[in-house]
């Protein structure tokens, strides 16, 4: 599967029939077992994830490639960070 931008989605997430906070917690454990740079896809009709998912996202590094809405449904492509040890200055 691939998401809006022709990336490859490693995992999808359906979340639908759940209420906040669940939508954001099961993304946030699916993107524990991702490697970095992978894309995931989030399922949820819960009109707060427009707002909850890209929130979670910013704060724990990740980003949010595309999202999409069909009727209730949202979808959500969020690409995971790159790992803590890459991101760390280099020692000296």
């Amino acid at each position: 599967m691939t998401d809006p931008i022709g990336v490859e989605t490693a995992q999808v997430v359906d979340a639908r029939g759940h209420r906040c906070p669940t939508p954001t917690l099961r993304l946030r454990r699916a993107l524990e077992t991702l490697a970095a740079g992978e894309t995931i896809e989030l399922v949820a009709d819960d009109p707060m994830a427009r707002i909850d998912v890209p929130h979670f996202a910013a704060g724990a590094g990740h980003e949010v490639t595309a999202m999409a809405s069909e009727g209730p449904v949202l979808r959500f492509w969020v690409r995971k960070r790159a790992d803590d040890a890459a991101r760390a200055p280099s020692q000296a």
